[in-house]
């Protein structure tokens, strides 16, 4: 054995990232280098070799898929699918698989809204109101397609009641509360002190938490009628593509004009079933 090979060689480590640079991520080694080197490398030896194919190529060559092409206000028009590529029965199951995929989105949107609504209390614009800045929405308009007016209704036993009906001693609670649909306390928990009050955080104002509440709520309801938006809108394509799958069908049908909507509506002539 040669005296150099049996002396011990020093082991060379590379070095870490300093801990002033920690911030800018690993350090790159030398095998990280190479790797980022080579695809660099092979994408400018593509680029190289497509822009020299640009250059080289024959603007009068001929190849058989010209006598298929065609222009458009010269503009070149790609070839379309076949029309036959595939069967009724494909085109049906294909049309099938959509619609299931479109209900249980659809569905799955149905029940985020659902316990979106379970967590809310839909107030109404006096409750939850206030805007949140110029052309902001209030909570009840975001939700002004699903959130009515709500009432509650008292039956009394004669039409001399009704002058004298006091609703702040029907629902014990103050006059300033009655309207409130929700966080509503009655006389004897104002009387006896059992109500939990929160502690503000400190340095914070009863003014600024209340606003940080109103916004939150705010987003909240926008957040629901957006998905209230997007579950009809799936609905409404589930509906036309299941009207299409109908139409490729067997049946007498004539085409429904005069609604004034662009999709297709059929309705199916009555037949006596053998």
């Amino acid at each position: 054995m040669a005296l150099k090979d049996a002396v011990k060689k020093r082991t060379h480590k590379e070095r870490s990232q300093p801990g002033a640079r920690q911030k800018f991520g690993l350090l790159e080694k030398k095998k990280d280098y190479l790797l980022r080197a080579r695809d660099f490398h092979k994408k400018e030896r593509a680029i190289r070799t497509l822009r020299r194919k640009a250059e080289e190529r024959n603007p009068d060559e001929f190849y058989y898929a010209m006598e298929k092409a065609r222009t458009k206000d010269g503009v070149h028009v790609a070839p379309s699918a076949e029309a036959n590529a595939y069967s009724q029965e494909e085109l049906r199951l294909m049309k099938t698989q959509d619609v299931g995929y479109l209900t249980m989105k659809s569905q799955t949107e149905r029940r985020k809204v659902e316990r979106a609504k379970e967590s809310l209390h839909m107030l109404t614009a006096g409750e939850a109101g206030g805007k949140r800045g110029k052309g902001a929405m209030t909570a009840t308009t975001a939700t002004t397609a699903t959130t009515a007016k709500k009432s509650h209704t008292i039956f009394v036993d004669s039409d001399e009641d009704v002058g004298t009906f006091d609703v702040s001693a029907h629902f014990d609670t103050p006059a300033e509360m009655v309207g409130r649909a929700y966080n509503r306390p009655r006389m004897s928990q104002l009387a006896s002190g059992s109500l939990v009050v929160s502690k503000l955080p400190e340095g914070e104002s009863v003014r600024r938490v209340a606003g940080a509440v109103q916004r939150q709520a705010t987003r909240a309801y926008e957040e629901l009628a957006r998905r209230e938006r997007r579950e009809g809108a799936l609905r409404r394509t589930r509906d036309y593509l299941d009207m299409q799958k109908k139409a490729m069908s067997g049946g007498r049908k004539v085409k429904v004009s005069g609604h004034g909507a662009a999709r297709k509506e059929f309705r199916w002539k009555s037949e006596r079933k053998r």
